[in-house]
């Protein structure tokens, strides 16, 4: 069922009081006493939950409402974050200081538990030492989240069978994005298509990208992975101390993908230099120390099970997944902002042509690019 977010009006103390009462079903080991929004995530509602023991022992979880519109199988989503948690801290050695995710269950042993609306709620222990950032502060900070998701992948490269749910099916199937962008056109739903006339027209010159990875994928050349999916920035914590990468969030789109959309959305989300709802055009320009970093970040930990195939498409798939972004922020913004949280009017649309600002930046140094991945692949 929906899980629709609370009015925009309803007050803050309403919600913290809310996950309050949600707190109570899952198995902390001691009352909740307090909650705060956390995080700047566009799909759940997230809350930074407070516990405290009648000792007075301090122990904090992380609380999420779980967007029942975007992800309509909810026990098949938790069955694949339950899954892949238990697998990667599997595999993690005990002494590291890299972490997984490790799920709270509900007072029934579930790994998920619904409130008085049906709203299904999950827990986490929350990551303490560590944050993350929307914009990186210095290259070291790139380096070590590509670094992590190139270990995520490798942790997961034996997961079990069975093959996890699609949470999202088609997620970074471009060609049927696309396809669905040209229907909301044609249809006008929000009356806004007037208003982005020129970001439509930079959609539809470059619809013979979409392809080029998927065509590649049906011929064998790029195999199938189980991936993250949505590798931005701010979905690795990194280490207050060292700065290094402790843990790998947000698991609602780890699914079957291919390894290439996982960097091509580091790439998109890392080497802008602006804020992706930035307005300001001329501070949108991909940053080549950047995407150096990533580089070599994510082949010093996924060279080892990456084909050949792959690393040649490294360069390549930044520029189309910022195209998939910016084209969905697109969609929604012609749609009627039925999918992205918004905060103000215009929003998805001064996202989108963010993006798209984007890929003309990549666009041109697409050559530069592939001669780093070629240096650094190259390497021993």
């Amino acid at each position: 069922m929906q899980s629709p977010s609370p009015p925009a009006g309803t007050a803050p103390d309403e919600r913290a009081a809310q996950a309050l009462r949600v707190a109570a079903h899952f198995e902390l080991g001691a009352p909740a006493t307090h909650a705060v929004p956390h995080g700047s995530g566009h799909i759940n509602d997230t809350f930074a939950v407070t516990c405290r023991s009648a000792q007075g022992h301090v122990r904090r979880y992380l609380l999420q409402r779980i967007n029942g519109r975007i992800f309509r199988d909810i026990p098949a989503l938790m069955q694949n974050i339950a899954r892949v948690t238990q697998h990667a801290r599997s595999r993690l050695p005990a002494s590291g200081a890299e972490r997984a995710l490790t799920l709270i269950p509900d007072r029934s042993g579930a790994p998920f538990a619904r409130d008085e609306t049906g709203a299904a709620w999950r827990c986490y222990d929350f990551i303490e030492g560590a944050r993350t950032y929307d914009l990186l502060e210095r290259p070291e900070q790139a380096r070590e989240a590509a670094a992590a998701f190139g270990r995520f992948q490798g942790l997961l490269a034996d997961l079990p069978a069975p093959r996890l749910h699609e949470t999202i099916p088609a997620f970074h199937h471009t060609r049927r994005r696309f396809e669905t962008f040209l229907e909301i056109v044609r249809r006008d739903p929000a009356g806004r298509v007037a208003a982005a006339q020129s970001e439509i027209a930079f959609a539809t010159a470059r619809e013979a990208t979409v392809d080029r990875l998927l065509e590649r994928h049906a011929r064998g050349e790029l195999p199938e992975r189980t991936t993250h999916n949505d590798t931005k920035l701010n979905n690795v914590m990194l280490d207050d101390a060292t700065g290094r990468a402790v843990c790998v969030i947000d698991l609602d789109t780890v699914m079957p993908g291919l390894a290439l959309y996982d960097f091509g959305d580091l790439v998109r989300s890392a080497t802008n230099a602006a804020a992706e709802d930035a307005t300001d055009l001329t501070q949108v320009v991909a940053r080549p120390e950047i995407f150096t970093a990533l580089a070599e970040g994510y082949l010093a930990t996924a060279r080892s099970f990456l084909c050949p195939a792959e690393i040649a498409e490294l360069a390549f798939s930044g520029r189309l997944i910022t195209f998939e972004i910016g084209l969905r922020f697109l969609t929604d913004f012609i749609e009627g902002d039925v999918y992205f949280k918004t905060k103000r009017p215009g929003h998805n649309l001064d996202r989108a042509r963010n993006q798209f600002a984007l890929v003309r930046s990549l666009e041109g140094q697409q050559a530069a690019f592939q001669r780093i991945v070629d240096r650094i692949a190259a390497q021993p």
